[in-house]
This record gives structure tokens, sequence and C-alpha cells, in this order.
């Protein structure tokens, strides 16, 4: 149940250690470089090695800003949104480290788990890699994101923690929304989270904040399945949450 001081931090590096060999290798390169270069490539290289580095300083920095010095995982921030008793479905993408947490502090919620995670769609290395060293638990329940396993209307809430955005092709976004909500009761709360592809991400992940999605890109989705947006939450720094309705419920 408890979280080490730095395992936001090294639960990224671990399952992209990929990006980091690469990213580390390039700055060795640009300072060999720089060693047996003119004066104006050697300062063009080694600005450029030094940049680079401060970049990947930055993303850790960032990283355990979000993840590991907020309370993101203590859940506290959902306690406004969720009851005392209910049917609640916790779906990931693969890599599941808050069914136990969310169990933990919501004990009234009836949870069920699952994941949609497809290799063929969803190719991203770094899931792979937790889902081969964190297998999904027994109960987890495998589905296409196509169709959810339940009766329509029975969920009266339904999480997706930073799983959401492995689903990249628009119309499978869509679909896959618009199955939450036939799932979803009548006055539930879909509630996402994520990071978005704005200027704080762009700042401290540079290129990786290509992985998340726009802020527009989310309200699309969400319109187009007849979701209503009743709140927007700050858990962690750099991190937003989404507060979802069928639309015309009252919020």
């Amino acid at each position: 149940m408890s979280r080490t001081a730095i395992q936001g931090v090294s639960t990224v590096v671990r399952f992209n250690w990929h990006l980091y060999v690469l990213a580390l290798a390039g700055v060795s390169s640009l300072f060999i470089i720089a060693v047996f270069s003119p004066a104006w490539l050697s300062s063009a290289c080694a600005a450029l090695a030094v940049l680079t580095t401060f970049s990947i300083v930055v993303s850790l920095a960032a990283t355990w800003l979000a993840y590991d010095a907020s309370g993101l995982y203590r859940l506290h921030w959902l306690d406004p949104w969720m009851s005392t008793s209910g049917q609640a479905a916790n779906i990931h993408a693969g890599f599941d480290e808050t069914t136990s947490l969310l169990r933990a502090r919501f004990p009234g919620f009836s949870w069920r788990v699952f994941d949609f995670y497809n290799p063929v769609q969803h190719t991203e290395a770094s899931i792979r890699r937790a889902r081969a060293a964190f297998p999904p638990a027994s109960e987890t329940v495998a589905i296409s994101t196509k169709h959810l396993p339940v009766a329509s209307a029975s969920l009266d809430r339904i999480l997706l923690m930073l799983s959401a955005h492995e689903i990249r092709d628009p119309q499978e976004r869509i679909a896959f929304f618009r199955e939450l909500h036939r799932a979803l009761a009548t006055d539930g709360l879909l509630i996402v989270t994520e990071h978005l592809r704005d200027w704080p991400n762009i700042a401290a992940y540079t290129l990786g904040s290509f992985h998340f999605h726009l802020p527009a890109t989310w309200l699309d989705a969400f319109s187009a399945a007849e979701f209503g947006l009743i709140a927007t939450l700050k858990p962690s720094p750099l991190i937003t949450t989404f507060i979802l309705k069928k639309h015309g419920v009252a919020a």
C-alpha cells in the first residue's frame, strides 16, 4: 500500500529505459564530437549536450513532483466525488497501481477491475515492460475498448487514472467513452485523470509531451460520447482530472 519516496520516477525510468539510453548516448556523442571539432562546432555540440542533459533532469524532477512529492496516490482529492457506497470500476491499460489504494480509501464501494490493453492497438514498449514486471491481478477482467461486460447504467463510478491516453485512435477513443456512457448509472460519475499536452507539460517533458493529448482532444471525445464536464481538478502538478456526468444530468 505504501509508496517509496521516488517510486514514480523509478517506475518511469524502469519502463522507459530505452529512451534514457538513447538520450544519454546522444549526449555522450555530442561531447565526443565537441572534443575533436573546430571551435564553432565544438561550442554548438557542447551547448546542445548541456541543453539535452538539462531537459532530462527537468523531466525527472517534474515526474517526481507530479507523482512522488504530491498527494496524487493518497487519493484524498477524490473524497468529494465519491459517495459512501456503490458499484465502481477501475479501468487501466495493463499496469494497475491504484486498485488496492482505491479499495483502502473507499471500502464502501464494490470494485471491479478492467484492463483494455490490446498489444496490436496499444503498442507502447513501456506497457509491455510493465505488464511483464507486474502481471494483472487474477481478478482483472480483460476487455476491449468496444465492450465493457457490465449491465447498462450499473456503475456509480468509473475511474481511468493515467490510462486512457494509450488509446491513440480518435474513433476508438470516442467509441470507448460511448461504451462507458452506457455502463454509467444515470447519476454516476466518470473520473478521468491524465497528463495534458499543455504548456506546463511541454516545458517539463518537451518532445515527450506529445504522448499526451491536447485538452481539446479530451473535451471533443467527452462531448461526442455525450458526457458533460462538471469539474476540473489538479490533483498534482502537471496532472488534470476531469469529472464527468451524462449530458442532461444536473451537477
